[in-house]
């Protein structure tokens, strides 16, 4: 398999995910300018909507969305308890979180990273729109469970970390959220984000 990546994007949680089932698996970067891999391809040829992820699967298919591609590497690999079983309850809630992140977390930080400078009620009003995402995570946590589901890492985990480390760069942090900031803390020491920090070049070590 091949995973076309973004550094810190949200192909990371493919990529950790990909590493938590200990799959065989190339990266490639793509500059989110030029939509160019780092092989020189045009990206728009693998994904037309020219944005990451995107997995090359063994047999040439290429999966993208993260929501999508998370739960299929989930499925394929049952062993790795990354989802739960289909039609459940459980199931669906990680679905649900999946699909929280991916139309409402991650699509919240875009004024953050368009390109464009933001002037001070801009950024108030998007600062805001993020801190409400994030007042729901932290309800979700609140209870004390570990990962969004309970005690079980899954896929579900993978994006909503990702998306909640860009409150880094954006320069939000994590003060107000002190649930989610122990959350990002736990699962920032897994293997499988340790590695993909450091294949994408975020970390030394």
């Amino acid at each position: 398999m091949k995973l076309y990546y973004l550094q810190g994007a949200c192909s990371f949680a493919v990529h950790t995910a990909l590493n938590e089932i200990g799959a065989e698996f190339e990266i490639e970067k793509v500059d989110k300018d030029s939509k160019k891999t780092e092989a020189g391809a045009d990206f728009r040829e693998i994904n037309p909507l020219g944005y990451v992820p995107a997995l090359e699967l063994d047999d040439g298919n290429i999966l993208i969305e993260a929501p999508a591609i998370l739960q299929y590497l989930a499925d394929a690999n049952p062993e790795a308890g990354l989802a739960p079983a289909n039609a459940t309850l459980e199931r669906t809630r990680l679905q649900q979180y999946l699909n929280f992140t991916a139309s409402e977390f991650h699509k919240a930080f875009a004024p953050f990273f368009s390109g464009k400078e933001m002037s001070v009620e801009e950024r108030e009003a998007a600062v805001a729109k993020v801190a409400v995402r994030l007042d729901y995570i932290e309800s979700l946590l609140a209870d004390g469970r570990e990962y969004l589901l309970g005690s079980n890492f899954t896929v579900a985990d993978t994006y909503t970390y990702t998306v909640a480390t860009w409150t880094g760069p954006t320069r939000i942090g994590l003060d107000r959220w002190p649930a989610v900031k122990a959350y990002v803390a736990r699962i920032s020491s897994r293997p499988s984000v340790r590695n993909a920090m450091v294949a994408e070049g975020l970390t030394s070590s």
